[in-house]
């Protein structure tokens, strides 16, 4: 009998032992590609759109010539831009400023921002801006123009004075001009803040004449601070002002001083019968009707 060298022996254990080890080594499997498909049952996503047909502009009527409507619409630029920056000074410095206070009293902010708001940022639709003296007042002499009253409370015809007399914004300060002493209807811009308050979609019916003449604004923010929120000549002289304090002139603006005779005798107003514009055969310096038909002077 043959025995084997026991290194040999002990090469076939371990061939064995490596051949069985091997066998019970699990066997590898291609990987597998598995395709889900989730479907989702939450909420389809809608074409709403809360401001589709909004109109974002300030229409002009197609009666305005190309020269008419490029004024008129930097004209509305300045008064968009003297609203803006009236309702950032009130937000930014609230019942703090001393110009706040000295316009508006101890009303709160939050009236006089919705106020100048709408002029920035209310939908224009239905509002037209005519130069076709639709009613026949621009041959009046001092008519710079007019709200149309019950003929169409959304329209104003802007006359040919405004387009010969009206002072960009850019020159506020200018001109020899002061807030005090100064027409409001010097600057385009300023004046169109007055006419859009007269529109029903900007000024509700609300916004009205309570006080004229720059010492009757101030004495009504002592008086009577809710009104003098909704005063037009108040949100006029308030937007000029704080304008001319922080942008055109920093720091110094050109408030100036009020004429020692202003009072209200040196702008009157003539009540007529009716709210439809009509002609008349005398006119103040600039004249223009109001919702209830008053003929307003300045």
């Amino acid at each position: 009998m043959r025995y084997l060298p026991m290194k040999a022996l002990l090469i076939c254990l371990g061939v064995s032992f490596g051949c069985g080890f091997a066998a019970r080594l699990p066997v590898r499997q291609d990987a597998v590609t598995v395709t889900q498909t989730i479907t989702d049952s939450g909420p389809k996503p809608t074409s709403y759109n809360w401001a589709a047909g909004a109109t974002e502009q300030y229409p002009i009527h197609s009666s305005c010539n190309a020269t008419e409507r490029s004024l008129l619409s930097r004209g509305i630029n300045d008064a968009i831009k003297l609203a803006d920056h009236a309702k950032k000074h009130v937000l930014r410095f609230g019942n703090s400023s001393d110009i706040y206070t000295k316009y508006f009293g101890m009303a709160p902010t939050a009236e006089v921002i919705g106020w100048y708001d709408k002029i920035v940022s209310a939908d224009r639709g239905g509002i037209w801006f005519r130069c076709d003296d639709v009613d026949g007042n621009c041959h009046q002499d001092g008519w710079g123009g007019h709200w149309r009253g019950e003929n169409a409370t959304q329209e104003t015809v802007i006359c040919p004075l405004s387009y010969t007399t009206r002072m960009p914004l850019e020159g506020l300060c200018g001109y020899g001009y002061s807030v005090a002493a100064g027409k409001l209807n010097f600057y385009f811009g300023s004046d169109l803040i007055h006419r859009l308050y007269h529109l029903p979609a900007i000024g509700e019916g609300i916004v009205e004449h309570y006080a004229d003449s720059y010492s009757e604004c101030l004495e009504l923010a002592i008086s009577n601070p809710t009104e003098a929120a909704r005063n037009s000549h108040t949100l006029q002289y308030f937007a000029l002002d704080v304008y001319a304090f922080d942008i055109a002139v920093p720091g110094e603006g050109c408030t100036g001083r009020a004429p020692q005779s202003e009072s209200s005798a040196t702008q009157p107003a003539t009540t007529m019968s009716n709210s439809v514009p009509t002609s008349t055969t005398t006119a103040a310096t600039e004249c223009h009707t109001h919702a209830d038909g008053t003929e307003h002077c300045t």
